[in-house]
């Protein structure tokens, strides 16, 4: 009984920050959801979409033309050092993140905080849960790096050898591989918008998550004309 009465108690102080927190996650989730189905439909939906399609070409074209060697490593350097920056980023917010842990109760954060608790316990959870998710941008970033170093030396080695693990298509899988991870990073950056916002007051973050969904459809979405011409 002790244990229930601590729950209702602990829910009826922090519900708003709580109901808030949900929402956001579900916004967020009901739209990745969305552009799932998308692109199930229309393969070409999503500029995500069109460059595993692109990557794939790619590697296609530079295993099998015999262009030289320096134009694919070129190019996974690019990749793996934007990676690096954003790998990198992460770690520094992170330190910004304990940082700002040493404030216990917020101190100014509070000002705007209309609807929300302002208990220690919570603005605790609050940082905990941006921690865990720049931590996810971090490792996130960091396989991405792993792949990529891995198909520099995949994506050099001579069809001619006809290795059966060694195709074209499994390098394309190794390299749509990195790219996913690197777009789990980069969506990771974009929920930190909502969460850094919560700390200013629950309102704050269902209105931020709100903000950020037709921003987030607008770099996602592929242009018609793009799309039509991997059709």
């Amino acid at each position: 009984m002790a244990d229930t009465s601590v729950v209702s108690t602990w829910a009826s102080v922090y519900s708003n920050d709580i109901i808030s927190f949900i929402l956001s996650v579900l916004i967020l989730a009901v739209y990745h959801v969305y552009l799932r189905n998308k692109v199930r439909k229309d393969p070409t939906y999503t500029v995500q979409a069109i460059n595993r399609i692109a990557r794939t070409l790619w590697v296609e074209t530079m295993m099998s033309s015999g262009k030289p060697d320096v134009i694919p490593v070129q190019t996974l350097r690019n990749s793996t050092m934007a990676a690096t920056f954003l790998a990198s980023t992460a770690v520094l917010l992170i330190m910004g993140v304990l940082t700002l842990s040493a404030q216990a109760q917020g101190g100014a954060w509070h000002t705007l905080n209309l609807y929300g608790a302002t208990h220690s316990e919570l603005w605790a959870i609050k940082l905990i849960l941006l921690l865990i998710n720049l931590f996810v941008a971090f490792f996130s970033f960091s396989m991405a790096i792993r792949i990529f170093n891995h198909v520099g030396f995949l994506i050099n080695v001579p069809l001619g050898l006809n290795h059966k693990s060694l195709t074209a298509q499994h390098v394309a899988l190794y390299l749509n591989s990195a790219g996913k991870y690197y777009s789990i990073g980069m969506r990771t950056y974009y929920f930190c918008v909502p969460l850094v916002f919560w700390l200013f007051g629950p309102h704050f973050m269902v209105v931020a998550t709100i903000v950020l969904i037709p921003l987030l459809y607008k770099h996602d979405r592929a242009p018609k004309v793009l799309a039509d011409d991997f059709r």
